[in-house]
Formats: structure tokens, C-alpha cells, sequence
């Protein structure tokens, strides 16, 4: 008895110790130093710890799979959903290091002992290469894991793809092909199915015909309607999402066609809003269009719906067309009718800029200083917290051809770093662990099996995918994604909303592009600022006109500016088209004298559009640059510039700054 006394005491004793020490010891994460995380898995009294500590190290990118190997061998232990992400590790790492029968043993072990984590679908991939009984379940237990995407694809499962992941490199083919199908397949269930992926996919036009005179589930005829209205066929779309709000009125899916019945700027718009039943006629994006061509009251609109994006849109465009007019007190007006605590960040901070604007043509350079101050915790980064530290004095303008702005200072140094890690945050205790753990993958494999492949609900969501999706490389979705949370998501302290804006400005190919804006002479920043507005770090990407690559050259562009005929693989090379961008540019600012806001819209709508917009009568773009970019009378090229002007602003920020 006493023996068993002693024993059981010190089991207790070390338990307790091993708890206080792990609540005690700082979390690990890809920050913690590679020599601490060594020291961690040999000496840890903690199991758990020494686990992360392998984990860390074998997920450092120059970490050989051999070494990963050695690092995760015997780390599958226990039921926590770590030692199933540990096998697969080590099973992947197995197979890079040429260790076949190892890597088969671990994705049988992990398959025996985790059925059911997500993990398990990389082990009935991996085993069902020639097993088809394997993938067959792979398919049926996690139908939207990539793996099963991968599986379906290669089985030719269109009806698989176009219900669990249509956005699946190589899918779009399979889904006209498996439409355009005779005979009694597909099913009108399964055409319906194949339908509504085309329609993620833009193509409208196929997904009408997929259907093949048949209509769809409400969800699915909203997104016939977005894709024809994007498309080429804006009239079916527009007719499409009119019977869609006729027959379901008391829909959500009824509401959000509505909004986008009213933004469409045909002559016939407003007869399509008055076909609206009146429940729909008596909502804030029909009240607000109609304020705005001023058949209704603006006051009400904003009173009744102050915290409706239709109500934002009409407040702004009321108050920016008085101020193109130089009716600042209307400006004053127009922007006091919501609070800015009313309004997301961004758009709190567009509101505050221009009342500041406004009390200073009115006289009140006081009352100015007062909304511009205002303005820097809502954007310590982007183009309003640049424009107003300009206006403060607190920042000169200073032209991207400087030599001190290109070869020294925080913005050269900049250039050439990522972001610093930070906590997922998502409330997840599993998907913030992995994601901790250096595991962004495993992460965005957790996530998108739990959510079915649905996509994001609401702007927490869209925060949270478009970092995993940032977090793997899709950054031409993710920061998609992260862009459209932030004109939704409430505002956050200045540390959050910094952090924020730093998830938006990812640096990717930074030696690339510092070799680029060295030999152009040009301030990195800007040229990672037009990068991330033309395509979002996606090299691969090409635009509907032919533009190709991180700064969406257009083939004869970059001819001209190499001296001869460039390839388009060669255009898609990030070291090439970075180069050609940057000599571009650079010509742009030679062209407009350094000014940065002249060859930021001619890089978008050519220098000719932008001559054309300079003279008697328009605001003189170097003393008035924000009224002048409000005048530009091509609202892509309006938007185009300032996020990208604002985009350098944030890269060129070494560290938190006015919090």
C-alpha cells in the first residue's frame, strides 16, 4: 500500500509539474529560434511539446524530407488529431526521401488508427492508386478535401468536382464536356449541379444552356444571374435576377438580386426597379438608387439604413460629386449624416479624410487636423492614413525616383521582407494550433472538410479563408477574399486594423521585384503596390484583354519596352515581367515629371486618357491630387489608383506605426 501510495502520489506530482510547465513555457511557433525548438525535443518533459517542437522544425522549408523523416519518427502517438497530422507528414516525407515501403506503412497506420481526421484523405489517395475500392471512399467520407478533388479529376467525376470544388485546376473542362453529354446522363439533378459550378466558374452562358431550358433552386438562378451579368450577356442576367425577386420575394437570395439590380446603369435600370414587388421597392439599395438620382430624399435613406452598404455607396456619392462641384459645405453636410462608428474602417476613414478636406476649403484648418488625426488609428496603412499624414505635414510627397527613397531607408529595406507571422485567431482551437504550428496546409485541409467547400459567410469568414487560402499560395483568391472582409468588418483598435493591413500586403518574389526597381530606379514599394492591384502576386495570370503576369503587361507593351517580341511564357516568368513592369513605370514617371498619381492611372488607362484629363476646369493633380483622382471619369482607373498609391504607403511601412 505504501508503494502504490508513493507511485501514484509521484504520478500525480509530475503531472501537475508537466501542466504548470506547459502553462508557464511561451507557445511555440515558426517565430521560436530553430535552436530552442532542437533543444525543445530532447529535453522537454513535456511529450506534447516535443511533438510541436518536431513538427516546427520539419515544416522550415529547407528542412530535406530525410531530416523530416528523422524528426517525425514516433511522433503518431496518442488520440490527439496532432499525431494523425504527424503520420501524414512523415509519411509525405517518406516518399520525397525515396523510402516507398516506409511511406506506405505510415499512410496504413494513420488510415487504421484516424479514419476519420482529415488527414486520412491523403492516406486513401496515397493507397488508392491501385485500389479503387480506396479512393472510392476517399470520395463518399471527405468529398471536398483537395485530395478528393484530386481523385475526382482524375476519374473524370465532373458531377464530384462541380458540387464540391468547380475552382479545381482542370475541372472547368470536364464539367462542359460532362454538359454537352446525350442520353440519360447526367440526370436533371446532376445538370443542375454542373450548372451551378459553371456559374462559380463566370461562364453563364454554358451553365444556362447545362440546364437546358429547365430553372434552378433560388441560390442557384442568383448565381446564373451574377455570371450573366459579368459575362457577356447583361440582359439575361438582369432578366434572370427581375424573375428571381418576382417569384421569391421573401428570399435572401430575392434581396441580394435586388442590390444588384440596382447598381446596373442602363437607361431600363430604373423600369426594372419599379417591376420589383413593393416589399423589395421599399428596401435600402432601391431607396438608395433612387436618392441617388434624386427621386427620394437622401436624409431618410441613410436615417432609416445607416449601416446598409447601399447606404454608404449613396452617402459617398453624393458627397464626392459635391465636392467635385467645390460645394464643401454640402460635403460637410452629406458626410456628418452617418457616424463613422456606423461605417467599416476603410470607409470611416474616406468619410473622416474628406470632412477634413472639406472644413479646410471652408476655412477650419483647426477642425481639419482634428478629422485628419482622426483618420490615422482607422488607417494606420493605405491611401487615407498616407493622404492624411500628407495633409498633417507630418509626411513630404516625395517622387518614387528619389535615390533615398530606392536605395535607402525603411522603404528599400522593405522590399525585400515578408510578413511577420501572426495567431490565426480564429476560435478554433485545432485550426489555430496547426496553423501555429507552421501547418498552413493541414490548416486549409481542416477547414474546407468542416465547411463542405461552402463558401465564406459573412466578412469573419472571409477574414479567416482568405488567410488560409494566403497562408498556401492562393493568393490570387485569398486576397480576394481579405479585400472584401475589410469594407465589411467592423473597426478594430489600431493594432488590429495595422494587423489587417498587413494581411493584405504580402511581399512575394521580394528579390525579384528589389532587383527590378534597382536597375529601373524606382521605389520598390510602388512597384509591389501595382503588383498586388494587378494580380495579386498570381504570375500565372491573364487578363480578358491579354495582359500576363504580376504586373499585367500587355504583350505589345512589354515589346516595346524590351526592344523586341517578349513570349508569353517568358511574360509569366516573375523575374522578367517584374523587370519589364518596372522599366514601364519608370518611363510613365519620367513621362509626368515623378508624379506619382499621373503614372499610377496612365499604367491603368494609358498616358493619352490621362493628358486628356489635365487642364482648365479639372483639379491641378499636383496641389489638389485627391478632388484630381476624384474627377477621373473611369471609375476603374479612379479606384485603380488609389489602392495602389495606398498600397505602397503600406509596404513602405517598416514597423506599427501611429498606434
Amino acid at each position: 500500500m505504501l508503494i502504490g501510495l508513493t507511485c501514484l502520489g509521484t504520478g500525480l506530482a509530475l503531472a501537475v509539474g508537466r501542466q504548470l510547465l506547459s502553462q508557464r513555457a511561451a507557445a511555440l511557433d515558426p517565430t521560436t529560434p530553430a535552436a530552442e525548438l532542437e533543444r525543445l525535443r530532447h529535453v522537454s518533459a513535456d511529450p506534447e511539446r516535443r511533438r510541436e517542437a518536431a513538427l516546427l522544425l520539419s515544416a522550415r522549408p529547407e528542412t530535406p524530407p530525410a531530416r523530416q523523416v528523422l524528426l517525425l519518427r514516433g511522433q503518431g502517438w496518442g488520440r490527439d488529431p496532432l499525431a494523425a497530422v504527424a503520420l501524414k507528414r512523415s509519411a509525405e516525407a517518406a516518399a520525397a526521401a525515396g523510402q516507398a515501403p516506409l511511406a506506405e506503412a505510415l499512410w496504413g497506420e494513420l488510415l487504421e488508427h484516424f479514419p476519420q481526421q482529415p488527414a486520412s484523405a491523403d492516406a486513401l489517395y496515397a493507397l488508392g492508386r491501385d485500389r479503387p475500392p480506396l479512393r472510392q471512399r476517399l470520395l463518399r467520407r471527405f468529398p471536398a478535401h483537395p485530395a478528393a478533388l484530386a481523385a475526382a479529376l482524375e476519374q473524370g467525376a465532373a458531377v464530384h468536382l462541380a458540387r464540391w470544388g468547380p475552382r479545381w485546376p482542370g475541372a472547368e473542362p470536364l464539367l462542359r464536356q460532362a454538359c454537352a453529354a446525350e442520353g440519360p446522363r447526367p440526370s436533371p439533378a446532376e445538370r443542375s449541379q454542373l450548372a451551378a459550378g459553371l456559374a462559380q466558374l463566370g461562364d453563364g452562358a454554358a451553365a444556362v444552356a447545362c440546364l437546358r431550358g429547365t430553372r434552378g433552386s433560388a441560390p442557384l438562378e442568383l448565381s446564373l444571374g451574377k455570371a450573366l451579368l459579368k459575362g457577356e450577356a447583361p440582359a439575361q442576367g438582369d432578366a434572370r435576377l427581375l424573375a428571381l425577386a418576382r417569384r421569391l420575394p421573401a428570399s435572401p437570395e430575392a434581396l441580394e438580386a435586388t442590390a444588384l439590380l440596382s447598381q446596373q446603369q442602363d437607361p431600363a435600370a430604373l423600369a426594372r426597379l419599379a417591376q420589383l414587388p413593393p416589399s423589395l421597392q421599399d428596401s435600402a439599395p432601391v431607396q438608395a438608387r433612387l436618392a441617388l438620382e434624386r427621386r427620394r430624399p437622401w436624409r431618410g435613406v441613410l436615417q432609416r439604413w445607416p449601416r446598409d452598404p447601399a447606404s454608404w455607396d449613396l452617402q459617398w456619392e453624393l458627397a464626392r460629386a459635391a465636392a467635385l462641384k467645390g460645394q464643401w459645405g454640402e460635403v460637410s453636410t452629406l458626410l456628418a449624416a452617418l457616424r463613422p462608428d456606423q461605417l467599416p474602417a476603410p470607409l470611416a476613414a474616406r468619410q473622416l479624410f474628406w470632412q477634413g478636406l472639406a472644413a479646410e476649403n471652408q476655412g477650419d484648418r483647426a477642425g481639419a487636423e482634428r478629422f485628419w488625426r482622426q483618420v490615422l488609428p482607422l488607417a494606420p496603412g493605405g491611401y487615407y492614413g498616407w493622404r492624411a499624414r500628407v495633409r498633417l505635414g507630418e509626411l513630404e510627397e516625395r517622387d518614387p525616383r528619389d535615390p533615398q527613397a530606392t536605395a535607402a531607408g525603411p522603404g528599400a529595406a522593405a522590399g525585400a521582407r515578408e510578413l511577420p507571422w501572426q495567431p490565426l485567431a480564429s476560435g478554433d482551437p485545432l485550426l489555430d494550433r496547426l496553423w501555429r504550428l507552421d501547418l498552413p496546409l493541414e490548416a486549409w485541409e481542416l477547414w474546407r472538410t468542416r465547411r463542405g467547400g461552402r463558401p465564406p459567410e459573412g466578412p469573419g469568414q472571409l477574414l479567416l479563408e482568405g488567410r488560409l487560402r494566403t497562408g498556401i499560395g492562393d493568393d490570387w483568391t485569398g486576397l480576394g477574399q481579405l479585400d472584401q472582409a475589410a469594407l465589411r468588418l467592423p473597426a478594430g483598435s489600431c493594432r488590429v486594423q495595422w494587423q489587417r493591413e498587413q494581411q493584405l500586403h504580402p511581399r512575394r518574389y521580394g528579390s525579384a521585384f528589389a532587383q527590378a526597381a534597382a536597375q529601373a530606379g524606382l521605389d520598390p514599394n510602388l512597384l509591389f503596390g501595382v503588383a498586388r492591384q494587378e494580380s495579386r502576386f498570381t504570375a500565372g495570370v491573364s487578363s480578358a484583354v491579354g495582359a500576363v503576369g504580376l504586373l499585367q503587361l500587355m504583350p505589345a507593351t512589354a515589346a516595346e519596352v524590351a526592344g523586341e517580341p517578349q513570349s508569353l511564357e517568358a511574360l509569366k516568368q516573375p523575374e522578367r515581367n517584374t523587370a519589364l513592369g518596372a522599366r514601364y513605370l519608370r518611363q510613365l514617371l519620367d513621362q509626368w515629371q515623378g508624379a506619382p498619381f499621373l503614372a499610377v492611372a496612365s499604367y491603368n488607362a494609358g498616358p493619352g486618357a490621362v493628358a486628356g484629363w489635365l487642364g482648365a476646369g479639372r483639379p491641378d493633380p499636383r496641389r489638389e491630387p485627391e478632388l484630381w483622382t476624384e474627377a477621373i471619369p473611369y471609375p476603374e482607373t479612379r479606384l485603380y489608383t488609389k489602392k495602389v498609391l495606398g498600397n505602397a504607403w503600406s509596404y513602405s511601412l517598416p514597423e506599427e506605426p501611429g498606434c
